[in-house]
């Protein structure tokens, strides 16, 4: 089989329909538009989303326009970077929801934990927090800390 052997599959292809080409065509005349009005005219249809005089359905939703779409119930974390708790934790200590909030590294205390990885850590620690990244579990666990991830 060579390229110039392909050929599509039988009725798969049609040629397009000329309309508005006289009477023995099949499409002549008002080329299948009908007679008069919106529909008949170029350019029918008018702007998108009109909607024929209603108020269009975009203009009758709640009036917070060009912010895009915000979901309703997402989850907002506390996002502690390794070199916050390299600053404010000492050797082998338990970094957990209240020893985090104790040292003012909580801006909302009823939102879940995430630690991030920005930053080095030397002291061993042992964190218990709702989630972690990849990078800071691996710097932890380096430091010879442990993590714990709470559900």
């Amino acid at each position: 089989m060579k390229l110039n052997d392909l050929v599509p599959n039988e009725g798969s292809k049609k040629n397009r329909k000329r309309v508005g080409r006289g009477i023995s065509a099949g499409q002549g005349k008002t080329a299948g538009r009908g007679t008069k009005g919106a529909g008949a005219r170029s350019g029918e249809g008018g702007r998108l989303y009109r909607q024929g005089g209603n108020l269009p359905f975009y203009r009758r939703l709640p009036f917070i326009r060009g912010e895009g779409f915000t979901p309703p119930n997402q989850q907002s974390f506390n996002e502690v970077n390794l070199d916050q708790l390299s600053e404010s934790f000492k050797a082998g200590a338990d970094v957990n929801l209240e020893s985090l909030q104790a040292a003012h590294l909580l801006r909302d205390p009823k939102s879940p934990v995430k630690v991030l990885g920005r930053g080095e850590i030397k002291v061993a620690l042992k964190v218990k927090v709702h989630r972690i990244s990849a990078g800071a579990r691996s710097k932890i666990e380096a430091a010879g800390g442990s993590v714990e991830v709470i559900e």
